[in-house]
């Protein structure tokens, strides 16, 4: 299996730390708002990276954190007159939801950041031991030019980047002895969520959070750290310095990075007015629809986000999901066991099968995959009507497992009726005239998952079918 690995910029053999085993780090959200659809494309790539894995056999530990203390939480608590805490378990509520929409799995484990402080103290203190770190007015900061290899994930050079930071000390960071120097430790502000630590009240940098999970739910050494380009420089680099500086082993050994998406060929943005979270999108598309549109591209591509593209994804994987449907017709109402002819057709399915696992073995190409998957989904509409039950639900059964690697549900909904619909409408209204908001917002969530889309008027509420 190969693996293109950011640090040495090639294709890799993947060799665990364990054989069999595979310890895998993916950077989660800061949880201040509905993730968005950007947020949405490492989750459903990591998620099929994990998936295969376990296709292959290995026992996977997949650790993804929630940034669950940030600025921006606490600026929106602030605004809503409530404890940071509040806003955070919200939105990880919320963004677990989606997870679910998006069908991908709950992770081995999801650490919260405020829950690991202790770790966080204690690998900080390491690090001012070891000559890597000092404090300043109970601001701790990392001694970046301690480590040697620093800008080895990024390819940057340290002198470079000393170039554009110096304008540092007029931004009230006159304490720093090298301008290049990050935060690992913070003091408190006023109003702000703190906790003890020996340099005083404070919360941990940003960086610190993910080596100090890494570390304690898979180890000093990872086996693949995993997130978005836009987390290279100084996110991961600054895990790598840290990591490697306290732990004395290397911090990862594959590193892999999804690239950006973009909307209608521009960069997300809210100023832009096309910045849409996953929320707002499962109005329109099944978030199924959406998880098979972000697999129709490999990873390293970036992928432009549009409806016409978005609606070929969800031709496509109609053809799938009829394929899907017509085999277990066939399985249930064709009789007999194999023939010659089935014979030779499973061999054509064998082909494929191992044209999908060269492509997925091959730096996880989905889009070849899928490729194959369409390959096999033509044959099953050429041969499945005259084979026997044996084949169709031989046939069926390779098809659904590879379908489930990718996270595609294969088990289509049943469409909801008119009247369903109508009623569920009226509970809605009847809902947000007692201000229940969660209840009305659950029923608007309910029927987009059915592909049900929903619009207010003032004559209103018009509903079509996605």
């Amino acid at each position: 299996m190969k693996v293109f690995n950011t640090l040495t910029r090639k294709k890799e053999e993947f060799v665990p730390v364990q054989e069999g085993k595979v310890g895998m780090y993916v950077c989660g959200p800061t949880v201040y708002n509905y993730i968005h659809i950007g947020n949405a494309r490492p989750m459903i790539v990591f998620d099929t990276v994990r998936r295969y894995f376990e296709y292959k056999g290995y026992d996977v530990n997949y650790v993804s954190n929630f940034t669950d203390v940030d600025d921006k939480i606490i600026k929106k608590a602030m605004e809503e007159g409530v404890d940071a805490s509040v806003i955070s378990e919200r939105f990880i509520e919320e963004c677990k939801k989606d997870m679910e929409g998006l069908n991908v799995k709950p992770a081995s484990i999801h650490p919260k950041a405020t829950e690991e402080i202790g770790g966080m103290i204690q690998m900080i203190q390491t690090l001012i031991e070891k000559g890597h770190a000092y404090e300043v007015d109970g601001t701790v900061y990392f001694k970046t030019r301690s480590f040697k290899e620093y800008g080895k994930l990024s390819k940057k050079n340290i002198d470079d980047l000393e170039a554009g930071h110096r304008d540092i000390k007029v931004r009230g960071e006159e304490g720093k002895q090298d301008p290049l120097d990050f935060v690992l430790w913070k003091p408190k502000k006023e109003g702000e969520p703190a906790w003890e630590s020996p340099w005083g009240e404070g919360r941990p940098g940003w960086h610190i959070e993910c080596s100090e999970m890494s570390k304690k739910y898979i180890g000093d050494t990872i086996d693949i750290h995993a997130g978005g380009e836009d987390l290279i420089f100084p996110h991961h680099e600054n895990e790598i310095a840290q990591s490697e500086a306290c732990n004395d082993e290397p911090f990862a050994n594959y590193w892999m990075h999804n690239a950006f998406l973009n909307i209608d060929g521009e960069k997300m943005s809210k100023s832009a007015g096309n910045f849409f979270t996953v929320r707002e999108i499962s109005e329109k598309y099944p978030l199924q629809v959406i998880r098979f549109f972000m697999l129709s591209a490999h990873y390293r591509s970036p992928l432009n986000f549009s409806d016409t593209l978005v609606e070929s994804s969800k031709n496509g994987l109609e053809r799938i999901l009829t394929a899907i449907d017509n085999l277990k017709d066939a399985a249930a109402s064709n009789t007999g066991t194999l023939t010659e002819t089935d014979r030779a057709n499973l061999e054509k399915v064998q082909e494929l099968v191992k044209k999908y696992e060269a492509a997925m073995e091959d730096d996880f190409n989905t889009a070849d995959a899928i490729a194959a998957i369409f390959e096999m989904v033509k044959l099953a509409n050429i041969t499945a009507k005259d084979g026997s039950q044996e084949y169709a639900q031989k046939l069926l059964e390779t098809l659904e497992k590879l379908c489930d690697i990718l996270g595609i549900i294969t088990e289509k909904e049943e469409e909801l009726l008119d009247a369903d619909i109508e009623a569920l409408i009226e509970e809605r209204q009847a809902a947000r005239k007692a201000k229940n908001f969660a209840r009305a917002d659950e029923i608007r969530n309910q029927l987009a998952e059915q592909g049900i889309i929903l619009k207010d008027t003032r004559e209103g509420v018009k509903w079509t079918r996605a």
